[in-house]
């Protein structure tokens, strides 16, 4: 069953690569963001040097890093959501739940493989022109890479988590397109792409910081920008793998209730 689950993500992530055209004017537009918000990044850190903890130049590689990890972790959504809420509309949702593979492995299966195509493309080609634009703090170290990209992949499989949550509302709501929009603005504002956590004051910035969404980018930032080592790389890492747990753990309840749903209409 492994194998299958992996075709899946090699042909999700060969589908995404065919969209050449969208992929060169997703690098553009993640560079020419990066440039304004890290020069913005560069002005601020000149009035206020030493804010949240961080200098000038993990500032402007925090927003790097941000760039870098949206269209891969998919902070603003879609991804398979989209592929759901067509099927939704064609009523084609029913056929999924009778494939002879899990209705969830196969989604997050096809979601691996577009982050995989995602943060090579999207991801990489924007982080190394910040490095040719601006100073970044990037680490020399092979190992903290490895360390990065292994937040990188819990970080998409919490995402998932969450975005396959809303997608099944579509069994009640038939249109996810509200509660979509409404995660995408907590999980931009949560999730530390607009200003990294460390600068939410009191009670806000504590409670960004248990949220799921802090998963998403504030955390493989602190890993690439080596804010968490030894110990708190394992708490890290164990924060991530709880909320991605709990949140496949739920989706499975919300499925079921949604198969008894689709059982019940039939019926």
């Amino acid at each position: 069953m492994a194998g299958v689950y992996l075709a899946v993500a090699r042909g999700a992530f060969r589908r995404y690569s065919t969209y050449r055209a969208a992929t060169v004017a997703g690098v553009v537009t993640n560079s020419v963001f990066g440039w304004i918000l890290a020069s913005t990044m560069l002005a601020l850190w000149q009035v206020r040097p030493g804010l949240g903890g961080y200098d000038a130049r993990q500032a402007v590689t925090y927003v790097w890093i941000g760039q870098a990890l949206l269209a891969a972790v998919a902070v603003w959504g879609g991804g398979f959501q989209d592929d759901v809420q067509a099927r939704f509309r064609s009523g084609d949702i029913a056929i999924d739940l009778y494939r002879p593979v899990d209705f969830q492995g196969w989604w997050l299966a096809t979601d691996l493989g577009r982050a995989g195509f995602q943060l090579i493309t999207r991801g990489a080609l924007p982080l190394a022109l910040g490095a040719l634009l601006f100073e970044l703090a990037l680490p020399s170290r092979p190992l903290v890479w490895v360390e990065f990209l292994l937040a990188v992949a819990l970080a998409v499989v919490v995402s998932f988590g969450l975005r396959f949550l809303v997608s099944l509302t579509g069994f009640w709501l038939h249109d996810t397109d509200g509660v979509r929009a409404a995660v995408m603005v907590l999980s931009m504002f949560f999730s530390g792409l607009l200003l990294p956590l460390a600068l939410f004051p009191g009670v806000l910035g504590e409670l960004a910081r248990v949220l799921p969404f802090s998963a998403m980018v504030q955390l493989p930032a602190d890993v690439l920008l080596q804010r968490r080592t030894g110990h708190g790389l394992l708490a890290l890492y164990a924060f991530q793998l709880a909320w991605a747990a709990a949140l496949l753990g739920m989706g499975r309840m919300v499925q079921a209730l949604a198969v008894r749903k689709v059982v019940v209409q039939g019926g």
